[in-house]
C-alpha cells in the first residue's frame, strides 16, 4: 500500500546520510521557492566563465522565438527552447571607474554583486553581498545546505593576482557580505562526501575510510533504509528511486577512477596543485561537478550553487581540443583571425560543457515538469571581448523556466548599460526572496514572462 512519506526524509546508514528526489508519494509541503504548479522547489544557479567571449560568434542575428544558434551555441540546439540569450546587460562597477587596471578581477569580484571591488592585494579586501547569498540568507533554511559553491581551479584567498587586486576577487564569485568570499570546493570527492555524509564528523570519516578499504558504495550503508522505502512507494517512485541511486553509484565509481588515475596529463591544471578526486580530462571534471549540483538540486539538499568553470584570467591551455595556448593570452587577441578561432573553440567547449548539464536536468522529471523547468541558471561572464575588457553587452545565457513563470526560447535585445542585477532582482523574486532592488539595480528586468 503507497503512504505518504515526508519530503525530508532521508536513507541513513553508518556515516550517511541521502536525501532523496521529489516523489509521488511525498505528503505536500508549504516551501518558499515553489513553482505555481506542483511542489517542485524553484532553483538557482550561477555558471562563471573567464576572459570573455568572441562575440561575434555568440550573439545571435535575429531576436525573438525564431533566433539562430550561432557557431558557440550550436551545441545548445537540443534545448534551445529552453533558453534565452540576453543582450544588451552590463555590470558598470567592472569598468575601472577611475581604479586603473585589473580588468579580470574586477569581472568576478562583481559578477554576482554589482559592487565595485575595492583594489587592494592585502588582508583589506571589500566588495558586495552576491546575489546567490542574497538569495541563501533568505531561503537557504529550507534546505540542508544554504548554498553550494563549487569550480574546476583551485585558488588562493589572499596575494596579488592581477595589477593590485586581491586574488580573493580572481578565485570568487560568490560573497556572504563584503568582506567574506565564499571559497569553492574543485575535489568531487569532497562535495560527494558532503552531499551524502552525516553530520557527525568521526561517523563520516570513519565511514569513508571503510568504504575505501573495502571498496564499498555510500549505497551499502543506506541499504536497508532503501529497501524499507520500496515498499511504502508507487511503481513510479520505485523507478525514479532506483534511477536516482543508480545515478548516485555512476558518479561515485567516476570519483573513484579519478583517484585512481595517476597518469595526468602533463598540462592538466598548470601551476594548480591536484587534489584528490579531479578528473585529469578538463571537460570530464566540469561535467562531474555539474552532476554534482544536479544531485543536490534533484535531492533538494540546497537550492542555490555558484559553478565557476575556471578563475577569472585563467590561463589554462586546451590542447585536447588543440588549442595549446592559454586562455588568458588568446584572449588579447587584437582582432587577429587565428587567435579568435582559438577563442571560439574554448568557447564553444565550454558550452559543450553546458548543453550536457542542461540537457541531463531536462531528463529528471518531477511530476509534469523537469528539474531544469524548475530551475534558472545564469551562464556567462564578467567581461563581453577578451581585448577590450569591456563590461556592456555581456554574453548572459538564462536557462530554465524557474517554475514556470519564465518564457524561455528567445533572442532578448535590451538597451545598452541596463544593469545585469535587474537579471537578479527578476530571479530573487521568482526564488521568493523577495526585494525591489539588488545593489545597482533600477528595477526588474522585462521580457522573461
Amino acid at each position: 500500500m503507497t503512504k505518504n512519506i515526508p519530503r525530508r526524509t532521508f536513507l541513513k546508514g553508518f556515516g550517511a546520510a541521502m536525501s532523496l528526489p521529489l516523489l509521488e508519494s511525498m505528503a505536500p509541503v508549504k516551501a518558499l521557492a515553489t513553482s505555481s504548479v506542483g511542489e517542485a522547489p524553484v532553483r538557482m544557479a550561477f555558471m562563471f566563465v573567464p576572459n570573455g567571449i568572441h562575440m561575434e560568434e555568440w550573439k545571435p542575428t535575429s531576436e525573438g522565438a525564431h533566433f539562430d544558434l550561432t557557431r558557440i551555441l550550436k551545441p545548445l540546439s537540443p534545448v534551445q527552447r529552453d533558453i534565452s540569450i540576453l543582450s544588451g546587460l552590463t555590470q558598470d562597477k567592472g569598468r575601472a571607474n577611475g581604479d586603473g587596471a585589473g580588468d579580470h578581477a574586477r569581472s568576478a569580484g562583481v559578477f554576482l554583486t554589482g559592487v565595485q571591488p575595492l583594489k587592494s592585494q592585502g588582508s583589506e579586501i571589500r566588495a558586495g553581498i552576491s546575489v546567490d547569498q542574497f538569495a541563501a540568507q533568505k531561503v537557504g533554511h529550507k534546505t540542508r545546505f544554504a548554498s553550494l559553491e563549487i569550480g574546476t581551479e583551485r585558488g588562493r584567498q589572499s596575494g596579488k593576482c592581477d595589477s593590485g587586486y586581491s586574488c580573493a576577487y580572481s578565485n570568487n564569485v560568490s560573497w556572504r557580505n563584503a568582506t567574506t568570499p565564499m571559497a569553492k570546493e574543485t575535489n568531487p570527492r569532497l562535495v560527494f562526501e558532503r552531499l551524502f555524509g552525516n553530520d557527525i564528523k568521526g561517523e563520516k570519516n570513519e565511514s569513508l575510510a571503510k568504504r575505501q578499504r573495502y571498496r564499498q558504495s555510500i549505497l551499502d550503508f543506506v541499504l536497508e533504509d532503501a529497501k524499507a522505502l520500496t515498499r511504502k512507494v508507487s511503481g513510479n517512485d520505485k523507478n525514479k528511486l532506483d534511477e536516482y541511486l543508480t545515478a548516485v553509484r555512476e558518479i561515485e565509481q567516476r570519483i573513484e577512477r579519478a583517484e585512481n588515475n595517476k597518469a595526468l596529463k602533463p598540462n592538466f591544471l598548470d601551476g594548480i596543485e591536484k587534489p584528490d578526486g579531479v578528473p585529469s580530462n578538463y571537460g570530464d571534471h566540469i561535467r562531474l561537478m555539474g552532476d554534482m549540483m544536479i544531485l543536490a538540486f534533484q535531492a533538494d539538499v540546497t537550492r542555490i550553487s555558484t559553478f565557476m568553470l575556471a578563475n577569472a584570467g585563467s590561463n589554462r591551455s586546451y590542447r585536447d581540443i588543440g588549442v595549446s595556448e592559454g586562455h588568458h593570452s588568446l584572449s588579447h587577441h587584437q582582432n587577429d583571425q587565428i587567435k579568435l578561432e582559438k577563442i571560439s573553440k574554448i568557447n564553444t567547449f565550454h558550452i559543450e560543457q553546458l548543453s550536457y548539464i542542461l540537457q541531463k536536468m531536462k531528463s529528471i522529471r518531477e511530476g509534469e515538469r523537469s528539474l531544469l523547468d524548475n530551475t534558472m541558471i545564469v551562464y556567462g561572464s564578467g567581461i563581453s571581448d577578451g581585448n577590450k575588457h569591456n563590461n556592456e553587452n555581456l554574453p548572459i545565457l538564462l536557462a530554465g523556466r524557474g517554475g514556470g513563470l519564465i518564457q524561455p526560447g528567445r533572442h532578448i535585445q535590451y538597451s545598452e548599460d541596463t544593469p545585469l542585477n535587474n537579471l537578479f532582482v527578476s530571479m530573487l523574486n521568482q526564488m521568493g526572496a523577495t526585494t525591489n532592488s539588488f545593489n545597482d539595480s533600477t528595477g526588474a528586468l522585462p521580457f522573461l514572462s
